[in-house]
């Protein structure tokens, strides 16, 4: 069971889940349905959680005049969204969490968010007050909201996300760009990875200063305030205010996955040391905090500690002088910037680095006994379910950090920390990625949201699901140059394109994924899913890549590592879909951006084949790392650049066949938009090839 609802299992609220038998008593009984979703990692959840689920008085009203049914919309981003849609339809606004009275037939008729406990209890009277004296303009109500619900579809539009396009996207957010602090828009403010993705990927492409500008800027300006952990690494979920400071504390393992890729390509591209400390702990927090026991990794910490936000993370002066002596504490207490006052609650403070020390080493020992002391304290529980997507985003981000780490090399790594750091990147990429192959990933190519504690469950996996892991084993394929990756991905989008994309005339259906002149976008839940109130589909970011623009990456991916045409021609299709959304709504179109960038760029294909000594054994993602040309290969800025490396032929890898080793060296080939150069063996030659610095190490 979700970790969410087993939270609210003891409340004296008569909780169901979400399934067929909720919506069969709520008919039996003749009342409405109430539906509440959220999830653990939910400060606000916790809130209405003990100021009403857990009072026994609004229990017996909640019991007597509804069907109550809890949602973790970690698990149901389906019925999530359409409840989410028509919140925001109903009130303009939306949020966890989500507080939905709806007909026994699931249509909502009242619609919020959070409600304070006298607000809550004037609600459920007013609703049933309307139920037996209304109901027939309750369900008129209702029933109008389905139908405008059922309406929405996915855009029939279609632009090709041209050069034109992405310029013009990469111009409105540097716009958009907060020249103070750094990111997009006010408080509350989100980390833009999605934006900073792409902006970064326009940069390799264009040489646009603004666009790196924009991205070094944010990036600093985040990692040096409290939404990021100055102890242990790792980002909180957001930040309050428009400058960093206090966080909504909790920590969701897709941020920092997006945020690990972001920093990691900010290294690889400027050398700039705060990008790969950040990049570095940031491996370190997901390793040490989410990793779980059968190698996957958790959703989320908690935003709270025994019911009190930020407990954990927050220090007060004397607090430092207790832990670290008072003139240790005093010059901590200066560089962290926590004083008397605080910048959090009751006089506690949030800790920031604005400013890298002066004594490095003194820092390091000061953070260490303050991470030691911290460790002490209560800690915030964990959400420890494995969803299937956040999983593909992690793997994807652990593996190129290896990568990139390997690229650069001891020069930026003098202490071996990194190195070191990497390796474990890459085994716990290749933990997470198996389980998912063993647990999540079904003999017909489907697959499952989520599982916990080694177990699946019954929730099946919705677009992202497909593209996000479907990507990260495109990404496992080139880290072990094992077919088997390969072959995994190529049959979770072929049904994905059978099973998800949208058709102007009927829906949906395998007709659409072949058909140019029916294609019309991709909905969010396969044509064989839960049939809800509506169908989501929206094309458009959020805290994490849309479905479709999740798919288009993973289509790029494996288009370019498996020759197929079909494949590219589906990313377009998907990417050209979403291009009429592009320079109206850049900061919601990132990762389709970022995709775009790929599909401009080729993308770049780099095989390098070396003798099976040297490239390592197949499923092991660390082979031919300290090979000189796999070092420059993996340099590379060109967006959406794929490396394989190993013996030629290699059975069930594409870019290795017919690439036979010149006078028995090691050889780079070369391709992009299905033009080769000619094979090389000297690491200078090939960078030369790919536009990178020749290494002097």
């Amino acid at each position: 069971m979700s970790p969410y609802l087993v939270q609210h299992a003891d409340n004296p609220v008569d909780w169901w889940e979400w399934g067929p038998e909720a919506f069969a008593e709520a008919r039996r009984r003749d009342v409405p349905l109430l539906i509440s979703v959220g999830y653990a990692a939910c400060h606000w959840c916790h809130v209405m959680a003990h100021e009403s689920f857990e009072d026994e008085d609004v229990a017996r009203l909640v019991n007597a005049h509804t069907v109550p049914v809890k949602v973790d919309r970690e698990e149901r981003p389906d019925v999530d969204a359409v409840y989410m849609t028509a919140t925001q339809a109903m009130t303009g606004q939306g949020g966890w969490p989500m507080t939905v009275f709806a007909t026994p037939d699931g249509e909502p008729f009242f619609c919020g968010t959070y409600f304070p406990k006298p607000n809550f209890v004037r609600l459920l009277a007013s609703v049933d007050q309307a139920w037996r004296e209304r109901r027939d303009a309750v369900l008129a109500q209702g029933k109008a909201l389905a139908d405008a619900l059922a309406d929405l579809r996915p855009s029939a539009g279609s632009a090709p996300l041209s050069a034109g396009l992405l310029d013009a996207a990469a111009a409105q957010l540097a716009r958009e760009h907060d020249p103070e602090h750094g990111g997009f828009g006010g408080a509350p403010k989100f980390p833009p990875s999605m934006c900073l993705e792409f902006l970064l990927r326009h940069h390799a492409r264009t040489a646009d200063p603004k666009s790196l500008d924009v991205v070094r800027h944010t990036c600093e300006r985040m990692a040096r305030g409290g939404m990021y952990d100055q102890l242990a690494g790792g980002f909180a979920r957001y930040s309050v205010d428009d400058r960093w400071i206090v966080p909504h504390f909790e920590k969701m393992l897709y941020d920092n996955a997006l945020l690990l890729r972001v920093y990691t390509h900010l290294w690889r591209a400027t050398g700039d040391p705060l990008a790969r400390r950040v990049a570095t702990d940031t491996v370190r927090f997901l390793v040490d905090e989410l990793a779980t026991a059968e190698g996957g990794f958790a959703a989320a910490l908690d935003a709270d500690t025994d019911g009190v936000e930020g407990a954990t993370y927050v220090w007060r002066p004397a607090q430092l002088r207790e832990v670290l002596g008072d003139d240790a504490g005093d010059w901590a207490a200066a560089l962290l910037n926590v004083s008397d006052p605080g910048s959090f609650e009751h006089g506690t403070s949030v800790l920031q680095l604005l400013s890298d020390p002066d004594d490095a080493e003194r820092w390091e020992r000061v953070r260490r006994a303050l991470k030691q002391a911290r460790d002490l304290r209560p800690q915030p529980a964990r959400d420890d379910k494995v969803v299937a997507a956040w999983n593909g985003l992690a793997i994807t981000a652990l593996l190129e950090f290896s990568n990139v780490a390997h690229a650069l090399g001891p020069a930026d790594d003098e202490s071996g920390t990194v190195g070191s750091v990497a390796e474990a990147a890459a085994g716990h990429a290749y933990r997470a990625a198996e389980l998912l192959a063993r647990l999540h990933l079904t003999d017909d190519g489907r697959l499952r949201r989520v599982s916990r504690d080694g177990q699946a469950g019954e929730a099946a996996g919705v677009l992202e699901d497909y593209g996000a892991v479907a990507e990260a084993f495109c990404a496992m394929h080139q880290a072990t140059a094992d077919g088997q990756w390969l072959v995994r991905a190529g049959k979770l989008l072929d049904s994905a394109l059978t099973r998800f994309t949208a058709d102007r005339a009927d829906g949906g259906g395998a007709q659409a994924a072949r058909s140019d002149g029916a294609f019309a976008g991709f909905f969010d839940t396969a044509d064989d899913a839960e049939q809800l109130v509506s169908r989501p589909a929206d094309p458009t970011d959020n805290a994490t890549p849309s479905g479709l623009t999740s798919l288009a990456m993973a289509l790029i991916s494996y288009a370019a590592l498996s020759g197929s045409m079909s494949h590219r021609e589906a990313a377009e299709r998907a990417l050209g879909s979403v291009g009429p959304l592009v320079t109206r709504h850049a900061r919601f179109t990132g990762w389709a951006c970022a995709a775009g960038e790929a599909l401009l760029a080729g993308p770049l294909e780099i095989a390098i084949v070396t003798r099976r000594d040297d490239a390592g054994q197949p499923g092991q993602p660390d082979g031919g790392t300290a090979d000189p040309l796999v070092r420059v290969a993996w340099r590379t800025n060109s967006p959406g650049a794929v490396v394989v490396v190993g013996e030629p032929d290699r059975d069930g890898v594409p870019l290795l066949a017919d690439r036979p080793m010149i006078d028995g060296k090691p050889t780079g080939y070369v391709c992009r938009g299905f033009v080769c150069d000619l094979p090389v063996v000297e690491p200078a030659a090939l960078a030369r090839q790919i536009g990178v610095p020749e290494m002097t190490e």
